[in-house]
C-alpha cells in the first residue's frame, strides 16, 4: 500500500490547482465512471472543509465535510472518493477516519449524518454508521441515510 499524505484545508485555503484536481477527481468517478449526471458544484464547496489524501502531490481519495446545519442537523460527510486506480488499498478506511476525527474535534457531540450510497453500506457500517432510512434514490443511484454519534 502506498504512504499518503493528508491535509484538510478550508476552501479559502485551497489553490487553484488543489481546487481543479478535487473537482477533476469527484467528476472522473461520480460523472464518468458511475455515469451519473448531477450538479456536483452545489455551492456547499465553500463551507466545507476539504480532506485531501496524496501520493507524490497526486490526489489519490478526497471527502468533504459540512458542518452541522449545513446539509444536515448533525455534521456531514461526503463526496467521498478514491481513484480508481487506488482502491483496495486501504485508503477509504484512512480517509474516513480522518474525516471522522476531524468531525468529532471540530463539532463534538453533533453527530455524523451521511447519503451513503447502498452499495457502500457495509463498508460504513464498519465506520460506526447506523443505517438510518430505507434506500432512496438520489441522481438515479441508491442511497441510504446513515447516522453516527461523536
Amino acid at each position: 500500500m502506498i504512504r499518503l499524505s493528508w491535509q484538510c484545508k478550508g476552501f479559502s485555503a485551497l489553490s487553484n490547482e488543489e481546487l481543479y484536481c478535487i473537482l477533476r477527481l469527484r467528476a472522473e468517478v461520480f460523472i464518468v465512471e458511475q455515469e451519473c449526471i448531477y450538479q456536483d458544484i452545489d455551492n456547499s464547496d465553500q463551507v466545507a472543509v476539504h480532506m485531501l489524501g496524496r501520493h507524490e502531490e497526486k490526489l489519490v481519495c478526497y471527502a468533504r465535510l459540512l458542518p452541522p446545519g449545513e446539509k444536515y442537523p448533525a455534521a456531514s460527510i461526503g463526496r467521498v472518493v478514491t481513484s480508481q486506480r487506488e482502491r483496495r488499498g486501504g485508503h477509504g478506511k484512512q480517509l474516513m477516519a480522518r474525516s471522522i476525527a476531524y468531525c468529532e474535534e471540530k463539532w463534538p457531540g453533533k453527530g455524523l449524518t451521511i447519503s451513503a450510497q447502498q452499495y457502500m453500506e457495509s463498508f460504513y457500517q464498519e465506520m460506526g454508521f447506523v443505517t438510518a432510512s430505507s434506500p432512496y434514490l438520489e441522481d438515479g443511484i441508491a442511497h441510504v441515510r446513515m447516522t453516527r454519534d461523536t
